[in-house]
């Protein structure tokens, strides 16, 4: 089964056209065409052009999807809600299932060990979550790296804000940067080969929006 791939919650726009095996004779996931561009400014502009990319390298149309994967974050509002937006546009323009996955997942699945997976949240902080032999044991959080450090027990960091933090944090860095397009379908494989029902995405954002409601007006001075 043919499924799209698509994550916007970091700077890394992904798009991937990836391939689901039917039964165990099968690889569980294969990369059939995958476009990746770091823009942290782009993210609208350039996922639609990539999934079109995409589609024409692996030979395939819209309509031969079967399902869309999406990553759902912790990621910083534009960027993630171009990202998911994207994802429930093209499962219901082609009444496919779409499915959400913690992007910081598609870092740490599959990773062996205790590993820190950080990604650059702004405003001096990180997205970040704790996984024991690939599975997400803590978080998602957003913090400082300098409390993350002070609280978080791991052998090595992964992620861009494991890297751009990694004095404070004072972990050894391995890549991925990035979310991986195989690792989010591979966390999703099981519902797109069992046919599950599609879901509501929802945009991991952690923190609270800046904008507030106004307060009541002061009355005018007579």
């Amino acid at each position: 089964m043919l499924v799209m791939v698509v994550d916007s919650s970091t700077p890394a726009v992904t798009a991937a056209l990836v391939r689901v095996g039917d039964d165990a004779d099968e690889p569980q996931v294969t990369v059939v065409a995958e476009r990746v561009t770091v823009d942290a400014r782009a993210h609208g502009e350039l996922l639609a052009p990539q999934i079109q990319a995409v589609l024409a390298d692996g030979g395939a149309a819209p309509g031969d999807l079967a399902a869309v994967v999406a990553g759902t974050g912790p990621g910083p509002f534009t960027g993630l809600r171009a990202g998911m937006v994207t994802a429930a546009a093209l499962g219901h323009a082609l009444d496919i299932p779409v499915y959400g996955v913690c992007s910081l997942d598609g870092i740490g699945h599959g990773r062996p060990g205790r590993l820190l997976v950080a990604t650059d949240a702004r405003r001096k902080e990180i997205y970040w979550a704790v996984y024991d032999d690939g599975a997400r044991v803590e978080g998602p959080a957003v913090d400082k790296p300098a409390d993350v450090a002070a609280q978080v027990h791991a052998a090595a960091a992964a992620g861009d804000g494991a890297d751009r933090y990694a004095a404070v944090l004072g972990l050894p860095v391995l890549p991925p940067l990035y979310p991986s397009a195989r690792a989010l379908a591979e966390l999703a494989a099981d519902r797109v080969r069992a046919k599950a029902p599609g879901e509501t995405l929802t945009p991991r954002y952690l923190r609270r929006p800046d904008a507030v409601a106004p307060g009541a007006r002061k009355p005018a001075l007579p």
